[in-house]
């Protein structure tokens, strides 16, 4: 059996191939529909290895930044990138990133009170993901958003929001951006997707900056775990560009679905275990 490996900063010791089979099979199915994996990582690394630190939120961006090009090259390469979309999710979530690290080195300490953020998050997803609207698949690789100026507005507010909760959650944002833009936009998931992912992509990079040299409260450890992440974001950079891959010839109603059930699952054992400890 390959030797575990203990991570100074997350203060974890795992199997070596453990994160990267994890990441790889996460990333495989969520960036079909325009989602990092890492959403779902953050449970994973705190609830199976019992990482709850603030540098949790970061060692996720640095999956991130590991995973997400080469499923954002084969969505280029395959000409079902829609780069205008991808700028706008790019420039609405940056400004709301520095908002969403403080608010989780200041007011999320608790990992008790993290968790319960964290489901409350999956919940808005899962129950975005289950009203959506079966659509028809759109077959062109042309723009899919507005031409007019004003109509780009509501889509930079809601990246603005979306940045202030990916910031703190550790996501970049797209793991929120691509549901609202498929249920609340009508945008088809096969251009939403790659858009999705080279906007968090952009998040990512200056979302870890900020958890790197950012100054935090005494005592309070924020700089990720570079080994970690890492070591995530080998097997979610294979399992992102299968993905991406494979993506045209799998239903995308029947990923949603499976997506939004596990979101579900995951959400309510957050909120749930927070009030127990909270009546205790």
């Amino acid at each position: 059996m390959m030797a575990a490996m203990f991570f100074e900063v997350s203060s974890v010791t795992v199997p070596l191939w453990l994160p990267p089979l994890v990441a790889f099979v996460i990333s495989f199915f969520t960036s079909m529909a325009g989602v990092s994996g890492a959403f779902l990582l953050l449970p994973f690394q705190m609830s199976v290895l019992g990482y709850v630190a603030p540098s949790v939120s970061a060692t996720n961006l640095v999956f991130n930044l590991v995973a997400i090009p080469s499923g954002v090259w084969r969505y280029a390469r395959e000409k079902r990138m829609d780069w205008r979309l991808a700028w706008v999710i790019a420039a609405g979530t940056l400004p709301g990133l520095l908002a969403g690290w403080w608010l989780r080195v200041h007011w999320l300490l608790d990992p008790r009170a993290f968790k319960l953020f964290v489901g409350l998050v999956l919940i808005g997803l899962a129950i975005r993901l289950m009203l959506k609207k079966t659509r028809p698949i759109a077959t062109s690789s042309a723009s899919t958003i507005p031409n007019s100026g004003r109509s780009l507005v509501p889509i930079f507010a809601i990246a603005l929001v979306v940045g202030i909760i990916g910031g703190a959650y550790g996501i970049g944002g797209g793991a929120i951006m691509a549901p609202v833009l498929v249920a609340a936009f009508c945008l088809p998931v096969h251009s939403v997707a790659g858009a999705a992912l080279f906007g968090t992509f952009v998040t990512s990079v200056v979302g870890v900056v900020l958890y790197q040299f950012l100054p935090a409260p005494a005592g309070i450890e924020t700089r990720p775990d570079w080994a970690l992440g890492i070591l995530f974001g080998i097997g979610g950079a294979a399992g992102m560009y299968v993905g991406a891959r494979m993506q045209k010839h799998v239903p995308q109603r029947t990923l949603e679905l499976g997506i939004a059930l596990v979101l579900a699952l995951l959400a309510g054992g957050y909120v749930v275990g927070y009030v127990l400890a909270s009546v205790r």
